[in-house]
Parts: C-alpha cells; structure tokens; sequence
C-alpha cells in the first residue's frame, strides 16, 4: 500500500503534508512553513552545525533521538518520525529545558547564532546516554561550530547535566510519543509533485520496481553528498529513491569469515560494532564526520558517491572488501577494488543498486588507518591512509596499501605493495616503497593541500605504519 502524504509527529500532534516538494530541506519548511526560526542557516552543506534538529525513532518500541542537519535533509524523510525542534523543548508554563538553563548558567552562548544548533545537539546526548563523559560531549557537539566561546563554557554546560535529574518533558510524555509513532507506521510512499518524483519503498522488491520503470532516479540514502545540488548546486532532483525507509537493508552480520553489513545501515551503528574487529576504522569514523552526518550517512552511499576524499573508502579497499550488487533479476558480489574507474565513476550500472557490503575478518593481519585534515572533527581529509598487513617471521606475507586524497579515485598503491611484499621490513625496503609512492600516485594541488605536502604525508604515514608495527606500539598524535 502506497501514500503520497508524509505524516510526522510534531509537538504531541500527527502532522501531515501531501505531496510535499522532493526537494525542500527541512530547514526550509521548519522556518517557512512552521514558522519556527530558531533553527539558523549557516553553510548549506551540514558542516556547521546551525540547522540541528532532532528526529525520534521507534525502533522496538523505544524512541531513540538523533541529531542531524535539517540544511541537507528534504521534507520527505519526516515521514514516520517525531520532529523536535529548538522551541519545542520549553515546557507548557514557560520553563526551561534543562539543556538550556544550563547553557545560559555557564554563559554557553554570545552572539548566539549558533546556541540552538549546540543545544539540539546537546538534547539528544541528553536522550540517548545516562552519563556524559568527556569524549561523548565533545563527540556529540563536534559538528557545531561557535566562533564566539571557546566551547568551553558549552562543555562546562552539558557536564554540569550530570547533576539533574533525566525526567524532562519528553520522558513524561514519552508513551504519548510512542502511541503517535505506532499510528504513524511508515508506508510505501510515492510524491509527485510537478515534475519531481519521490519515491519511499518499504522492501527491496518494490525498490527494484521502481528502478526498473525510473532507472535514472537518484538513490537518497543519507543525502549528505546528493542533497548539495540542490542547496549549493541550486538544482532540481527530479527522481528520487529514499533507501533508509528499507528497514531489510538495516543489519549488520558477521561470521566466521566476514561482516556484512546492509546498504542503509548508518555509519554511527556501524562505527560502535567495527571498533571490536578493526579500532582503527573506528577511529576513522569518529573524524569522518559529525554525529549528525553519522546518524544518516551510510557506507553504501560513501561508495555509490565514489568521493575520492571518501574516508571509508580506502579502508575498505586494504580490507580487501566487497559489495553486493542488485538489479531486478540478478545478483553480483564484486571486489571493491576495481569497481572505481574515474573521478566519482563506478561500474555500477542503471537499475542496479549496493545491497551490502563485505568486510573480510583478518584476524592474523595487522589493520591501521590514518587520516590527516586540517580540522581534527567533522573536516574532509587531506589525506587518508590504511594499510593491512600480514607478517610471518618477520617478513610481509600479504600486504594492502590504500589512499584517498592521492588521485582522482580511492586507490591501491600496486607498487608500493610489490616492493614490501616478501620483504623484510628494514629502512631500506621502507625507503623504497616510499619512493614507490610517486609511481603509484600523481596527486593534484587544491585548497586542502599541495600536491607535494600529500606526496610527502603518503610516505610519512607508510614510514608511520611500519614504525608502529616493528615497536608495537601506537605513536599517535591528534593529526
């Protein structure tokens, strides 16, 4: 069954629109439409931080709250949510929320641009963790910029939330919420809306449907890289295919020689089952983005955008991953490596889609990535590493080397693999396969870096690895 009306939870009422426009961000419709304008327009590209909304989702009969830039998410993506904006969490008799007295106690906020953005962000921390520690404040508002505090006062706020009591307003309407999500339950959807199409599929099989009849639709997952021809590029999507309404795509598997891990499985879910098997991939995600790029964004869609700044990207091509590869009829599993073949060009073909991918465990090899930015949070690499490496008396049995940031496409460095390969890992070997690097990689020069400062960190962050590897140990600074 299929619906051309969204209908959300907004304020302890079921909202519903009909055939809203595919391509109005959130951002747009809260300050137009609702005439709420607390929530501000900063970058336009979900980097700043000033457009934080949260969304609750049921998920087993548990709302969980999550963080995320209404600036580069459309109208549509509401459906079957609740929407909780800044106004929204000042109680009935005018008191405040505890997140922003607290805020206004430590003198959190001065010009105040941003203070709604930090304090959405800061609510749904608030949500979703019982303590707030250190490394999860500062997580949780590093994709809010502030120009004006220092952050400290802002980090002084959310830990001073420790000392409060957890029952705010929504936690005392909390069943109301869920009995309107419950009401609520997501159905197909399909908007047409003059000339734009969105479509919501429930199920892979209506997913292939519609890619057979609109093969040239673009697939929606979490937006942060599509979204920008509309809010920067200023143009139309005329079709459009929403994957995160798949909930059968929403899993992450392992065995005993792999995980897999579906096409609109979001990153941050991903980031806290990999750091078991792989604490640098991890790591990586922490810095790939913001919490609010991370609740939506997916490895599916890293690859389907085929960035070459992509920080996934080359992890998983030392990983020696694969993806798999749906159309109507068929079903292709394919080696990641090749699958790139020029700037933001795949082998993936019309009708066809990422169902999953597969992470091979390794458990006697050694896995370490590294990215260097100009930012230590939420910023686009300069350069990103990783390296996977197999050692059998002291010599390289197997060996994986990847980059991004190096070349018009994430790559293997071939070379540099030949020269370590069977070698022992003296400096001369090491010296070389730096060397080997300028084989391997022509890098360009842009506003991130010189094509001889990357040139000059590939070979560093290999000499890095190696070092790590022989004293068995981390030498890591925040880079």
């Amino acid at each position: 069954m299929t619906s051309g009306t969204i209908r959300f939870i907004h304020k302890n009422k079921v909202l519903s629109i009909h055939n809203p426009d595919p391509n109005e961000t959130i951002l747009n419709f809260v300050r137009a439409k609702l005439g709420k304008t607390g929530t501000k327009e900063g970058c336009a590209e979900g980097g700043c931080g000033a457009c934080t909304i949260v969304l609750g989702e049921l998920k087993k009969s548990k709302i969980i709250y999550k963080a995320i830039n209404a600036c580069i998410a459309f109208v549509p993506t509401l459906a079957g949510k609740q929407l909780i904006l800044v106004e929204d969490l000042v109680s009935g008799d005018g008191s405040l929320h505890p997140i922003q007295k607290a805020i206004i106690d430590y003198h959190g906020s001065q010009c105040g641009f941003c203070t709604p953005g930090f304090v959405m962000s800061l609510f749904a921390m608030y949500k979703n963790y019982s303590f707030y520690k250190d490394d999860i404040i500062r997580d949780s508002i590093s994709g809010n910029l502030c120009r004006c505090t220092g952050y400290r006062p802002i980090i002084d706020a959310a830990k001073s939330l420790n000392k409060i009591s957890k029952f705010d307003f929504f936690k005392r309407n909390q069943q109301l919420s869920i009995s309107l999500l419950k009401k609520i339950k997501l159905k197909s959807i399909v908007i047409s809306n003059k000339n734009r199409k969105y479509f919501a599929p429930k199920n892979v099989n209506e997913l292939k449907k519609i890619l057979k009849q609109y093969p040239n639709s673009k697939l929606l997952s979490g937006g942060t890289d599509v979204s920008l021809v509309v809010t920067k590029e200023r143009k139309d999507l005329d079709s459009l295919i929403y994957m995160n309404s798949i909930d059968e795509l929403n899993y992450i598997k392992k065995n005993k020689n792999y995980i897999e891990v579906g096409a609109t499985t979001p990153l941050i879910d991903f980031e806290l089952f990999i750091k078991k098997y792989f604490p640098d991939f991890a790591q990586i995600l922490k810095r790939y983005g913001s919490t609010q790029i991370r609740n939506i964004c997916t490895i599916a869609g890293n690859i389907a955008t085929a960035s070459p700044i992509g920080d996934t990207l080359p992890l998983l091509l030392s990983l020696d991953s694969q993806i798999i590869i749906k159309d109507k009829d068929k079903t292709k599993i394919l080696p990641l490596n090749g699958f790139f073949i020029n700037y933001r060009k795949t082998k993936l073909k019309k009708g066809q889609f990422i169902h999953s991918i597969r992470i091979p465990l390794l458990l006697k090899s050694i896995f370490k990535a590294y990215k260097i930015s100009k930012r230590i949070d939420d910023d686009i690499s300069s350069v990103c590493a990783s390296f996977n490496v197999e050692l059998k008396n002291n010599k390289v049995k197997k060996i994986r080397v990847a980059y991004g940031g190096m070349a018009n496409i994430p790559k293997r460095a071939i070379y540099c693999e030949k020269i370590l390969l069977n070698s022992s890992l003296s400096d001369n070997i090491i010296n070389k396969a730096k060397k080997s690097l300028e084989k391997d990689f022509k890098p360009i020069t842009d506003v991130r870096a010189s094509q001889k400062y990357r040139m000059e960190v590939a070979k560093n962050l290999l000499e890095k690895c190696f070092l790590e590897i022989k004293q068995k140990k981390l030498i890591r600074i925040n880079t």
